[in-house]
């Protein structure tokens, strides 16, 4: 956890048990409070790499339920933007790949490094 993000374990072990120097801690005692955070821990939720708490999850599911029930009986024009796939959808990392339909357009783009 502590080379994860140090930063956020700190600030979990001080707002969650009012622990402000582990140093002083016994190294087993120190480990098990950590292992004993919450799953919406900023560690934790950094470690599983999720977005949003399971309670978050939950009432963003409840909105959107009540959205497309709204949009179902014709209260929005549009379709409604759902908060659970804002939440989960997963983030494209940035490519710098570049595809070319023809070989000519290749050897364009080459050109421009040479």
């Amino acid at each position: 956890m502590i080379s994860i993000d140090r930063s956020a374990w700190i600030c979990d072990m001080a707002e969650t048990y009012g622990i402000y120097d582990t140093g002083s801690l016994p190294l087993r005692t120190v480990a098990t409070l950590s292992a004993g955070l919450r799953d919406n821990s900023r560690i934790k939720m950094k470690i599983s790499g999720a977005k949003a708490s399971r309670e978050e999850l939950l009432i963003a599911t409840v909105a959107d339920g009540v959205h497309a029930l709204l949009w179902r009986f014709g209260a929005y024009k549009d379709k409604p933007v759902f908060i659970v796939e804002a939440l989960t959808k997963a983030e494209r990392p940035k490519s710098n790949i570049k595809g070319f339909a023809t070989g000519a357009d290749l050897d364009k783009a080459l050109a421009k490094f040479s």
